[in-house]
């Protein structure tokens, strides 16, 4: 059986605008090569900015590298697009993300 980054490159083959499969790409990379989930995220902030979970994810990503401005950056872009989009959900988690990143600085 192929493991599940062998599947999603498949499936991107198929789809390679799939912000979906260019997210679950990401994912699957930081548990064993967080270069590679750079990439993909870099990918998804520049080329599909509406894709929402990514922000979540991506600012945590940059914390966990002391990438802390980035981080700070993606946060607020992101918080800015739920606000435009009414993405109540959405915008509750990266607030509450947000100012845990706050009061820890």
């Amino acid at each position: 059986m192929r493991n599940r980054i062998d599947q999603l490159n498949e499936f991107i083959k198929e789809e390679p605008e799939n912000p979906f499969l260019i997210y679950a790409l990401a994912l699957e990379y930081l548990k064993t090569e967080p270069t590679q989930a750079k990439i993909y995220f870099d990918q998804l902030l520049k080329y599909h900015p509406s894709y929402l979970p990514t922000y979540y994810h991506a600012a945590q990503f940059y914390l966990e590298i002391d990438q802390r401005s980035r981080a700070r950056q993606i946060y607020e872009v992101g918080i800015a697009l739920t606000r435009k989009t009414e993405d109540h959900h959405a915008l509750k988690e990266l607030q509450n993300a947000y100012t845990n990143f706050l009061l820890d600085d």
